[in-house]
Parts: structure tokens; C-alpha cells; sequence
């Protein structure tokens, strides 16, 4: 039961990192960064500005994407998001790779889940396999701050960040980083874009834009070193509209290289999400317990 407990966790993790990767590693609302002097260094943070301004007050967008984290897990997700009041939206997740999808295969999945997401928290469906154990339930529900609770700081983080994530979170970071530079004009699927790229600090950027206090901070940054996590290279692209098209982020773990790609596109779509029915839902605390006491009646 340990292993599974372990599982369930783990996918809260990924749903988690589905939506995450929509954004950056974090990102501030103020204008740290845009004191450079040169104007070579002031034109790109002008520009970013302006992209920053307009994507955060699109409100929703369509997206597509791909994760990998190392040899723990790659997926694919696509649906869409609305960040007008919290954020909210719908994914499909399809695991590819790694040992995340290994692990769905031995659990009966093909690898292929739904996720939605509301201001206080996520909900996943598991598919049938995993009903059949769950007393038919499909859907587990994941709370914010249970999940913040039940995993430290970086859980304290994570919160920060699924409450927070629009896609000009990944402009932002660019921003605080004061590591900036156009790149160039490029074609992003038949749109002309300008490239802008920029190594941010994961940890110095967290504590700067973080209300997390000076302990969590300090353990935070542990499990970020015990991870292998320092810096992330982030690129972004924008429309002539002054719009996100396309983000990717790349970071080096312990486990392997951190890749993420998005497109951005349908800015302004209506994105409607309803929470599962109670009845067919179990909460993730619900069912630690559940598997706690299963696996103590069984030692």
C-alpha cells in the first residue's frame, strides 16, 4: 500500500506540473529588472512590459504542450485556462515516458488522464482502473492547502504557484531576472514572432517574489539543491499583438534534464469547468487515510 501511496502523491505532483509548465518557475508584479541603462538591455524589458501588460489581461488562452522531468516522468497536455479571477481551466494529461507512465501501465491505465482546476485546488480523474479500487470513485480531489500541508515548503510554493499561473508568469521571470535579450524574429506555426530568451534563478527569484518566511525559504531551498534544480533557461515568443505564442523551459535535475514547451493561441476563449460529482470523487487526504490504516491493519 506504501508504494501506492507514494503513486497517488506522485500524481498529484504531475497533474500539478501539467499546469505549472503553463507558466514560469515564478515571477513578481513589479518592475524589478527594468533599470538597465543601455538601451540594448532597456529595449527587450520595454518590450516585455508591454507582453506582460497585455497577455495577463487576455484572461484565458488555449494551450498545448509538452513536459519532461527528467527520467520521472514526460507528457503531452492540451485544453484550456482562464486566469480572470484565480485560475481555472481543463487538461488532458497523456503520460509518454519515464517512470510515471510505467507506473500508470502496471495500474491498468493507457497513460491518458483529465484534469481540472479551480482557485482551491485541482480535481484528476484516474480512470476505471483505478475506480475499481477506489469504490468506483474516478475523480480524486486535491485541495491547495492539504497539499501545501502535507509537503513543506515546496508544497508552500507549489500552492503560490497553481494559484498564481497565467502565461505571462513566464515574462515576468524573464523580467525579475534582469537577464534578458532579444534573440530575433522567427515563425511560430505560421505566425510571425519575436524570440526573447533569459536565465532565471529558481530559488533567488522564489525568495524574491515569495511570501514564504525565512525557514521555509531555507528548506525550500534545500529540497530545490536535493533535487538538482538551480537555474532554468527560459525563451519566450510573442505575436505582433503583444501576445505569449509559444514559451520553453529548460533546467537541469538530478533525475535528468527539465524540458518544457507550450503554445499559446485562441486568446479570449470561453473556458467553462464544472467540479466532478461528489459522489463519483474521493478527497487525496480521504484516501492517504484510507491507505494509511489499510496499510496498518495489514502490518
Amino acid at each position: 500500500m506504501r508504494t501506492s501511496t507514494v503513486r497517488r502523491v506522485g500524481l498529484s505532483v504531475a497533474v500539478a506540473a501539467a499546469l505549472t509548465s503553463v507558466a514560469a518557475c515564478g515571477g513578481s508584479d513589479d518592475k524589478s529588472g527594468s533599470g538597465g541603462t543601455a538601451v540594448s538591455k532597456a529595449e527587450p524589458i520595454a518590450a516585455l512590459l508591454a507582453v506582460q501588460k497585455k497577455t495577463g489581461g487576455a484572461n484565458s488562452a488555449k494551450v498545448e504542450g509538452t513536459t519532461a522531468m527528467g527520467s520521472t516522468m514526460s507528457m503531452k497536455q492540451t485544453g484550456a485556462i482562464d486566469w480572470s479571477d484565480g485560475i481555472s481551466g481543463a487538461l488532458e494529461i497523456k503520460y509518454t515516458g519515464g517512470s510515471m507512465a510505467d507506473t500508470m501501465k502496471q495500474a491498468g491505465s493507457d497513460g491518458t488522464m483529465q484534469a481540472r482546476y479551480f482557485k482551491d485546488g485541482y480535481a484528476a480523474n484516474m480512470g476505471d482502473a483505478f475506480a475499481q479500487q477506489a469504490g468506483g470513485k474516478h475523480w480524486i480531489n486535491y485541495s491547495y492547502e492539504d497539499l501545501a500541508e502535507l509537503s513543506g515548503a515546496s508544497g508552500e510554493v507549489m500552492k503560490e504557484q497553481m494559484q498564481n499561473t497565467t502565461p505571462d508568469q513566464g515574462v515576468k521571470a524573464l523580467l525579475a531576472s534582469g537577464d534578458v535579450k532579444k534573440v530575433g524574429q522567427e515563425d511560430v506555426r505560421g505566425v510571425t514572432a519575436t524570440h526573447y530568451s533569459g536565465t532565471v534563478d529558481v530559488a533567488e527569484l522564489t525568495a524574491k517574489n515569495s511570501e514564504l518566511d525565512a525557514d521555509q525559504l531555507a528548506a525550500f531551498k534545500k529540497q530545490l539543491s536535493n533535487a538538482g534544480i538551480s537555474t532554468e533557461k527560459v525563451d519566450i515568443w510573442v505575436d505582433e499583438d503583444d501576445l505569449l505564442v509559444k514559451k520553453t523551459e529548460r533546467g537541469q535535475m538530478k533525475t535528468g534534464e527539465l524540458n518544457s514547451t507550450v503554445f499559446y493561441s485562441d486568446y479570449g476563449t470561453k473556458v467553462s469547468v464544472e467540479r466532478p460529482p461528489a459522489s463519483d470523487s474521493i478527497d487525496f487526504k480521504e484516501l492517504l487515510k484510507q491507505q494509511q490504516g489499510a496499510s496498518g491493519s495489514a502490518s
